[in-house]
């Protein structure tokens, strides 16, 4: 039987924490209930043993002075109760019992990692119930003693507070019946469409899956969507896509009144709208010729059932649950495919880097204007009082409500994700004090979202959704996927059907465009000029993005961005609005407003876009056409060269954010690739046995050249090639990457292009002074010559917190070979780095463990500082950052570094001078 969340919801509620143990979590009756007492410097503690398993016990702590300890002293106080009892959870309760810290430590050898997580009185209970909820025992699973092996109890232990796992298997089998699906698809010829209109399909089967499974849907019918398309079988073939699906998204889940014969079709649905229940692009394009047939959702609808579908995201559990978080896993290995170079990130990594730079920056600002100091945000929330619920929830200007969050390459959203995850305990800890006080603004503005909003975990995940997350993909699915992601981990807050709300409208936070090309500050007096009349050639040229980030003057184009923004305003808090809006339903203002921004922003588009040509134009790029044989044709670059690149204009778009300086964090694992055409690669899509074929030169060549003989396959090979080269020469020549060119001893250095070092320098450009960001690269940026100029801007330009280099030895990256090696970097815009926080564990020997990365990325007692005047020391040319293990291999460097470098040159001194003598080219040996 699983827990009752609402029976434990309330003993949680009450601090009655020995009730909520035995009769909720079914643990036993402690073997001793007498007070304990420890002194740790100075300070008494009571100890209370209030349940226990095998053993295992559960304690709650108090103090003296009613105030929960430092992270030092929980140290100090799990070390003496270790000694007694290995394995053991600690609550550390204050003297009102209004606030608990709940404290277990992970061990691995001789090394304690703290694992601790917040509750206070009041604020929502979601969060820690669906960790706490993995510890419940039922009573067929203990012996004839009435205990369970202690080791599953600390594996309960350690599987609730420390690692969530995922399921594969689905992946795998999700693959395969999406490309039948996308095969059975008529009506759409492109294919490109095809594949972007199945997943927008499967997304919303999937996310309504979720809901019946929940019983959210239908009165509570669990096969509500089997139960449907048996029921439209009944009255015919192939009707379940146009008749009841149809009917279902754009009138069940769009609109919040149906028509009668709709509503008893369809059933008890709530209203949700959202851009999910909108008539995508690809419906309205192709809109009556789109035929699904009935076998393909029978198809799905098999692969479906063989899963268990959980919405509370549940801690553990079998081995056929899917949650949330295992659709995010999912979705991850699907969109980022090798073809993109981007690969699926493990929730440790994207937890600690939202750590480091989100963490970061609201700690950073609340100790700016509060008198009192904080360490860290564990701290902070212990210690939470009105003036800083105010300063971080009240008003338009307030902390989290005006935070920007941006993942320029978000994929499948899972660091949009993870920063949500990040925020809602601060959220949950604000409203937990908010209820204990007093103060008539924040109890008034706190019961005015209680009366707006059944649910306040839905609401607090709505509002860091519309407020505080932005993500740009190139992938259409990625994009797609993003944005069900967010609604999943939305809806899975709601304990009944009564608490869901509308969607949030994410379609102008989360969008499709490519990130490298675009216009970060827009040339208004350009834009306003752009087809008028008298307007010359030369005109156009002239463009260019100028300065990045400077303020705008006002214009015409000031106009149409008052316009496009007044709009999202209205679209975006239009999902917290019930009922009409000036005499409008709420559905048909919606696609109003939708449908005008759309029309805004195509327009602009194309004016963006000439704009884009003219900074082409004015650094010379010409488009060259690729031959099959021969040099490649030259011409000049077109409006529609500009429009296949998809570019995404920062200036525009989010405007607002690039106005205020930029964004506050970055978080993201941008694609690791070399922007290069790969014939490979490009070949597998026509001949599926390249892909298993390890060839060699010869015979490879004999291959692609009878593929070449294929007119279509040869003319989408050209268009292929003759795709790279006025993108890679902008790349090169364009202003906002110039710490792409190094220069070594008055040369440049010659380098391939890699995607993830234009995406360093992106993220450079688009974060305002003080923001921070937290990035995953290839171990290349600390070591390649030809990444010398992006680590003297990191070293001048910001403060360099972490850098951390990885062995994938053990597959950390599944998909990515062994011998590759990753960094983990976060740095801070603005200042310059005098040191930086290390670690390295390249050597194949002592690679880390895919369990044990949290412990390797948290572990600050492992970290060294490294100097940046060392590095300048031992690498004067190239800055190259040595791997050192340690701070004996630092002391060693430094002590060198005060003897002459090998080849300086040094005066009234005998000279090392160093000449190559021999030189190889392909065919032979010169002597020099």
């Amino acid at each position: 039987m699983p827990v009752n969340f609402q029976n434990a919801r309330n003993l949680l509620y009450e601090f009655r924490l020995h009730d909520l143990f035995i009769d909720e979590l079914g643990w036993s009756q402690p073997s001793s209930a007498r007070p304990e007492e420890l002194e740790i410097e100075g300070q008494t503690y009571s100890r209370i043993r209030i349940a226990e398993m095998s053993g295992v016990p559960v304690f709650e702590i108090t103090a003296t002075d009613g105030e929960i300890p430092t992270a030092d002293t929980r140290l100090e106080i799990y070390r003496a109760i270790a000694q007694q009892f290995a394995e053991n959870l600690l609550i550390f309760i204050n003297q009102n019992r209004t606030r608990s810290l709940w404290y277990w430590a992970k061990r691995e050898g001789s090394k304690i990692y703290p694992r601790t997580e917040t509750y206070l009185k009041e604020q929502p209970a979601d969060l820690i119930l669906s960790k706490i909820g993995g510890l419940r025992i039922e009573i067929d699973e203990l012996d004839a003693d009435g205990n369970l092996p202690v080791v599953d109890v600390a594996a309960r232990l350690q599987r609730s507070l420390d690692v969530e796992k995922v399921t594969k298997d689905f992946y795998k089998e999700f693959q395969a019946e999406h490309q039948i699906f996308l095969q059975q698809i008529q009506g759409i010829d492109q294919e490109s469409d095809r594949r972007w209109y199945t997943s927008v399909i499967l997304n919303r089967l999937m996310f309504v899956y979720f809901l019946q499974k929940k019983g959210f849907i239908g009165t509570g019918d669990l096969f509500y969507l089997e139960n449907k398309l048996t029921e439209t079988q009944q009255r015919g073939h192939d009707r379940f896509y146009r008749k009841f699906l149809h009917k279902l998204f754009f009138e069940g889940f769009a609109k919040p009144t149906r028509t009668h014969p709709v509503a008893l079709m369809i059933g008890q649905v709530p209203y949700l709208n959202g851009g999910l229940f909108l008539e995508h692009p690809v419906e309205q394009r192709y809109r009556h010729q789109i035929a699904i047939p009935d076998i393909a959702f029978e198809q799905i609808f098999a692969l479906f059932k063989k899963y268990s579908w959980h919405l509370d995201d549940r801690p553990g559990g079998k081995p056929n649950e899917i949650n949330p978080d295992v659709l995010g896993y999912i979705f991850e290995k699907y969109i980022n495919q090798k073809a993109f170079g981007a690969y699926y990130t493990r929730p440790e990594i994207t937890e600690y880097l939202c750590d480091r730079t989100i963490n970061k920056l609201i700690l950073d600002r609340v100790n700016r204007i509060s008198p009192r100091h904080f360490d860290s945000i564990g701290d902070l929330l212990v210690k939470l009082d009105v003036n800083l619920c105010r300063q971080l929830v009240y008003g338009e200007d307030a902390i989290l409500r005006t935070l920007s969050l941006l993942d320029p390459a978000c994929g499948s959203a899972a660091f949009l994700i993870a920063a949500m995850k990040t925020l809602i305990p601060i959220y949950n800890s604000i409203i937990g004090t908010i209820k204990l006080s007093t103060d008539p603004q924040l109890t008034s503005w706190l019961r005015q979202v209680e009366q707006d909003h059944p649910s306040l975990p839905y609401f607090i995940k709505k509002r860091i959704i519309t407020d505080n997350l932005y993500g740009v993909d190139i992938m259409e699915e990625a994009v797609e996927i993003a944005k069900l992601r967010l609604f999943l981990t939305l809806v899975s807050s709601a304990q009944t059907a009564d608490d869901l709300e509308p969607l949030p409208n994410v379609d102008f936070n989360i969008m499709v465009g490519n990130s490298l090309i675009g216009l970060i500050r827009v040339d208004e007096e350009g834009f306003d000029a752009v087809g008028k009349k008298g307007k010359g050639k030369g005109q156009a040229e002239e463009v260019l993005q100028g300065n990045l980030l400077q303020p705008l003057a006002a214009s015409q184009y000031r106009s149409i961005l008052a316009e496009k923004n007044h709009s999202i305003a209205l679209y975006k808090e239009h999902s917290f609005q019930p009922g009409k809006v000036e005499g409008t339903e709420q559905d048909d203002r919606l696609q109003m407003l939708r449908d005008h921004i759309n029309t805004v922003n195509r327009e602009s588009q194309a004016k963006l876009n000439q704009l884009l040509l003219g900074e082409f134009q004015k650094l010379k790029i010409q488009y060259e056409q690729a031959q099959l044989t021969g040099k490649a044709k030259k011409r000049s670059l077109t409006v529609a060269d500009m429009e296949a690149l998809k570019p995404f204009h920062w200036g525009y778009h989010f405007d607002r954010v690039i106005e205020r300086g930029g964004f506050d964090a970055i978080i993201t694992n941008p694609p690791w690739e070399v922007f290069q055409t790969d014939e490979k690669e490009f070949f597998q899509k026509y001949d599926n046995l390249i892909r298993k074929k390890k060839l060699d030169i010869k015979t490879w060549e004999k291959q692609r050249d009878q593929l070449l003989k294929d007119p279509e396959i040869q003319a989408a090979w050209l268009t292929y090639c003759s795709s790279y080269s006025h993108v890679g020469t902008y790349f090169k020549k364009a202003e906002q990457y110039i710490n792409q060119r190094s220069v070594v001893d008055g040369k440049s250095v010659a380098r391939k292009t890699n995607l993830y070092a234009l995406f360093l320098e992106q993220c450079f450009n688009f974060l305002r002074q003080n923001g921070c960001c937290g990035i995953l690269t290839p171990s290349s940026i600390y070591t390649d010559l030809g990444a010398k100029q992006l680590r003297e801007m990191l070293f001048s330009k910001t403060k360099i917190t972490d850098l951390f280099g990885i062995s994938n030895e053990r597959f950390i990256f599944d998909a990515v070979d062994h011998r590759f090696k990753i960094c983990v970097l976060t740095f801070e815009k603005g200042g310059s780095t005098e040191s930086f926080e290390a670690v390295f564990r390249i050597d194949p020997r002592e690679a880390i463990r895919p369990e044990s990365l949290d412990i390797f990325l948290n572990s600050r007692s492992e970290h060294i500082e490294i100097p940046v005047s060392l590095i300048r020391k031992l690498s004067p040319d190239s800055l190259s950052i040595m791997e050192f293990k340690n701070e004996l291999d630092i002391q060693i460097a430094e002590k060198m570094s005060k003897f002459p470098l090998l080849g300086e040159k040094i005066a009234d001194r005998w000279n090392l001078s160093l000449r190559t003598c021999l030189k190889s080219n392909q065919n032979t040996l010169e002597l020099l």
